[in-house]
């Protein structure tokens, strides 16, 4: 009988040595993960949804357009950016987790997953100018349209008036790289493949 006795195996027993480490410690794998997943995120943010979201109602369009003088990207969850600088993930030796909030709390859940907002009636005061007669003051090229007033004004016609309830309906528009419910979600096919794609690339990265 032959018998060959190998004491090494050259620069394949490095890399089984290095594949064992890699496998035993995984929270620089979970650490790649995590930067994987924010640029899914990012990516959808880019690409307005992948797929691509419900386009933005036309009046909202409108109001934002005058909200920033014209000036607006029109990117839908980005006009002022605080949602997507808020996202964010952590790490550890057995987890991964992706989420966002910060500056945008109050609305990043609703974004994500979609809502259905019930206002209850309320009562608004409105201030409209007038000239020293009283009379209100009227502006456009009809001369119909009367003219808000401001605190500092002080000849202003006020009257209350009561806002009937209505129903806000918020479209999912997940920028996270999930889909479904905060319950039960389930990984974006872009963000798998690339998860995917990061683990095997950590498993044979011989470079470490």
């Amino acid at each position: 009988m032959l018998e060959v006795i190998a004491n090494g195996f050259g620069q394949s027993q490095q890399w089984l040595e290095g594949m064992h480490t890699r496998l035993t410690n995984l929270t620089p794998l979970y650490k790649r993960l995590a930067g994987t997943l924010e640029a899914a995120a990012e990516a959808n943010f880019s690409a307005e949804g992948r797929p691509k979201w419900q386009p933005l109602a036309a009046s909202t369009l409108a109001r934002r357009l005058k909200s920033n003088k014209g000036s607006s990207v029109l990117m839908m969850l980005q006009d002022h950016g605080l949602l997507a600088a808020s996202v964010s993930s952590d790490y550890g030796p057995d987890f991964v987790v992706i989420g966002a909030g910060g500056a945008a709390s109050a609305y990043a859940a609703a974004q994500q997953f979609g809502a259905t907002i019930n206002r209850a009636p309320y009562s608004i005061k409105v201030r409209l100018r007038t000239d020293a007669k009283g009379n209100l003051l009227r502006q456009g090229k009809s001369g119909n349209l009367a003219v808000f007033a401001k605190d500092k004004h002080k000849r202003a016609r006020e009257s209350w008036h009561e806002v009937k309830p209505f129903t806000i309906r918020i479209p999912a528009r997940p920028y996270l790289p999930f889909t479904g419910t905060a319950e039960a979600p389930e990984l974006q096919p872009q963000a798998e493949t690339s998860l995917l794609a990061t683990i095997t690339r950590y498993i044979y990265d011989t470079t470490d």
